[in-house]
């Protein structure tokens, strides 16, 4: 019973880090650095334009 919470744990853990931003949707290694940063999966020109255009 306990490993079928691990797997969906370890399923949950590996979409958080597949480094695909949640705004333009494209793959770029700085996801992972701003979820760990921030919080939010964004790479880095969606975390300037949310900088400089705060909408």
């Amino acid at each position: 019973m306990t490993d079928n919470i691990e797997d969906k744990n370890n399923d949950q853990n590996s979409n958080d880090l597949n480094n695909i931003c949640d705004e333009c949707k494209d793959e770029d290694e700085s996801v992972s650095q701003n979820l760990i940063l921030t919080g939010f999966k964004i790479c880095k020109s969606c975390r300037v334009s949310k900088t400089v255009f705060p909408i």
